[in-house]
């Protein structure tokens, strides 16, 4: 007899971590997986991948997210497009100190829905920890959020500050992003079946 455990059933969810070059998408998912902020800046040739178990408490489950933090060098557009495909959730970010990343958002997220579809989808402000040389004002970061529905976090990832809730926050709108597409009935050859 074969004898199922409950980490069998454990949900895996591809998030891709998109936003431009330099705004610390990879120091935000090494701080999230690893708990270590890399000092020296290296720019990420293509895609890299971390993973890292999430506890939903608010619906008792477990999550595995698969992070693919992308190049956000337009060099390398082409590679990572590719990556993208399967995704069920994404990460946009952008830094207080780089007004071009604000300006981009709208970009990448269009990017996100034209390879993923409307998936759940959060914004994030990077390096909070330098708003003396912040090229963005805090009314404008609110308002892009709300243009867009997104719920919107200022983070530091070198302080660690509000790392661990935008994953937690994104792994509980996935489950009930994927809890409604399940319930959603699904048009085949005419006729309406539940999925």
């Amino acid at each position: 007899m074969i004898s199922m455990r409950e980490e069998d059933f454990q949900r895996e969810v591809k998030v891709v971590i998109v936003g431009n070059g330099g705004v610390g998408k990879t120091s935000l998912i090494r701080q999230f997986c690893k708990s270590h902020f890399p000092e020296e800046y290296k720019k990420t040739i293509g895609v890299d991948f971390l993973e890292k178990h999430v506890y939903v408490k608010n619906l008792c489950e477990d999550v595995k997210l698969m992070l693919w933090d992308t190049a956000g060098q337009e060099e390398f557009n082409s590679i990572t497009r590719s990556y993208y495909r399967g995704a069920r959730g994404a990460v946009i970010c952008f830094s207080t100190t780089d007004r071009n990343s604000f300006e981009s958002v709208e970009n990448w997220k269009q990017k996100v829905e034209d390879q993923c579809g409307r998936i759940p989808m959060v914004l994030v402000q990077n390096k909070v920890d330098l708003l003396e040389q912040a090229s963005v004002e805090r009314y404008e970061t609110e308002a892009l959020a709300e243009n867009l529905g997104l719920r919107f976090y200022r983070i530091c990832a070198k302080q660690n500050l509000y790392v661990t809730e935008v994953f937690e926050y994104l792994a509980e709108l996935y489950l009930r992003w994927d809890v409604q597409i399940m319930q959603t009935p699904r048009l085949v050859i005419g006729r309406i079946v539940s999925p």
